[in-house]
């Protein structure tokens, strides 16, 4: 469904990402490692259609379309999704309005559902992940912890349930409880929805409860070693090195 093929990308004329092969299915979990500034989320930003970034080299098909002509928003209403490491704040925007305008976005073949009944819609997802009904009128993130904007990013996932999702250090400072809630709602919406993820991590931790198909480890903006579960526990005892 995802398939990246010898992609190179650049940030201001040095070269990050040096070919990177990597195919993810729907229904598949894949955990991408690696040190700081191997390109992990280089890769990630890229693939949501950051500016910032070149593709120099490689091809990225996306449900048998070309990613890469895509522009942002049009990436997203084909079902990719990407969880930000750091989500930004957004004042003046209502959790509501602005969850009922990407429902609706996200369903634009059928008639737009009005405020009321898409309260109905938010509610039973807001209670899958315990976020309590009066973070509707709040601004998007603002004044936020950083476990309750990783939960608004988990609400809005399941809001749009994507194809593919792409999450860059969700599980970055999160305590164990908002650590479960990241993992609940991806097991669920692979479990009913058949998405595929791609989970970009330092750590072991999120797979105590998202269960891998694929381990890759990404170094120098290469991938050079992929395998199972057992290799993300060899990375937790040994290290890159």
């Amino acid at each position: 469904m995802l398939k990246l093929k010898d992609l190179h990308i650049e940030i201001d004329g040095k070269e990050i990402i040096k070919g990177v092969d990597l195919e993810v299915s729907a229904g598949q979990v894949h955990v991408l490692m690696g040190p700081n500034g191997s390109g992990k989320s280089t890769l990630a930003q890229t693939l949501m259609g950051h500016p910032g970034y070149e593709v120099t080299k490689g091809s990225v098909k996306f449900g048998g379309k070309n990613l890469l002509e895509m522009d942002p928003a049009e990436r997203s209403l084909a079902g990719l999704f990407l969880s930000f490491q750091y989500p930004s704040e957004v004042p003046g925007v209502s959790i509501a309005n602005f969850l009922r305008m990407i429902y609706n976005k996200r369903h634009s073949d059928q008639p737009a559902v009005p405020p009321v009944k898409f309260r109905e819609i938010l509610k039973e997802k807001m209670k899958m992940i315990g976020i309590d009904e009066s973070f509707m009128s709040r601004y998007l993130n603002e004044g936020f912890s950083g476990g309750e904007k990783k939960r608004m990013e988990m609400l809005q996932m399941l809001v749009l349930e994507p194809s593919i999702a792409i999450l860059d250090e969700t599980d970055s400072g999160l305590d164990i409880d908002a650590l479960k809630v990241v993992a609940s709602v991806v097991n669920f919406l692979k479990k009913e929805k058949n998405m595929g993820v791609l989970v970009i991590t330092h750590y072991t931790r999120i797979l105590k409860y998202i269960d891998p198909d694929f381990v890759h480890v990404i170094k120098d903006g290469k991938i050079v070693k992929s395998g199972d579960r057992k290799l993300a526990d060899e990375l937790e005892e040994q290290g890159y090195k």
